[in-house]
């Protein structure tokens, strides 16, 4: 009888899981939720739906990982798990070209003379007129050399990982945590002490666009980070099985390389020619 259902392939077939359902009404009521609340409604629709949608990653990651513990995580799935991630990292990378897309569409274009509102929100030049940018060599550069250090800091808690080290597991993994939550930090503080607000000038909307999302995606990865730091304590990590701090590695570099991009696309070149805040 236990003949008739042992496996005798390299696949695994998901339990009935109530995740994809749930985290589907969860993202339904978050975007609801948030075009109310930029209509003025209360942001309690929108809570309500990051709420579900945070409640289905914890549970549907949690199965992963019991799948995981079951000795499910064949080395056939482990590839297709990791397909799986590098389909979501190329997603996010069209998600920020768009960014990208409208930024260098609104400042290269900034004087055609026949967009005539284009025209009067930038003055016919980039950046537009009475627009303070900040310098990119004080705290946008600071941030770069953080991210790009904690970008050193997981891939040597790789390393470690590979040959077995989890001291230095742990130890790169609370780095990078520490450095990840920096970055936001400063971040955070440069939005504060902006010349510039979202709503007052094209400038304004596409650099915070771009930079806002992407400060988004370094709040989530230091999350995963989190996690992966919690599950090594715990000591659940093996040099053979353990993509998923690979998979928040990869997302982790991927955040770095976007950064890089930003910093040179919009403080560098974006910045150039406009007036410094605070020279």
């Amino acid at each position: 009888m236990a003949d008739a259902h042992a496996k005798h392939h390299d696949y695994h077939l998901v339990d009935p899981s109530p995740w994809p359902i749930v985290g589907s009404i969860g993202a339904f009521v978050l975007a609801i939720g948030a075009i109310n609340w930029m209509h003025g409604s209360a942001p309690w629709i929108m809570l309500i739906g990051f709420a579900i949608v945070f409640y289905t990653m914890f549970g549907w990651w949690r199965d992963v990982i019991r799948e995981a513990h079951r000795g499910d995580h064949t080395p056939v799935v482990q590839l297709h798990l990791r397909y799986g991630m590098l389909l979501f990292i190329a997603s996010e990378v069209m998600f920020f070209v768009a960014w990208f897309w409208a930024f260098f569409d609104a400042s290269l274009f900034a004087g055609e003379a026949k967009q005539a509102a284009r025209v009067a929100f930038t003055g016919g030049h980039w950046p537009p007129q009475g627009i303070e940018v900040f310098d990119p060599w004080h705290l946008p550069l600071f941030n770069t050399i953080i991210l790009l250090t904690s970008g050193t800091t997981v891939t040597w808690a790789h390393h470690a990982l590979q040959h077995g080290d989890r001291k230095g597991l742990v130890q790169g993994l609370t780095l990078t945590v520490v450095l990840g939550a920096f970055f936001t930090c400063v971040q955070a503080y440069e939005y504060a002490h902006a010349a510039f607000s979202f709503g007052g000038s094209i400038y304004g909307a596409t650099f915070f666009m771009a930079t806002g999302f992407h400060g988004f995606h370094v709040l989530v990865g230091t999350i995963f980070l989190i996690v992966c730091l919690l599950r090594a304590i715990k000591g659940d990590f093996t040099p053979k099985q353990h993509f998923g701090f690979e998979a928040a590695a990869w997302y982790w570099h991927f955040v770095d390389v976007v950064w890089l991009f930003l910093f040179f696309a919009i403080y560098i070149w974006g910045g150039h020619g406009g007036a410094i805040h605070g020279a």
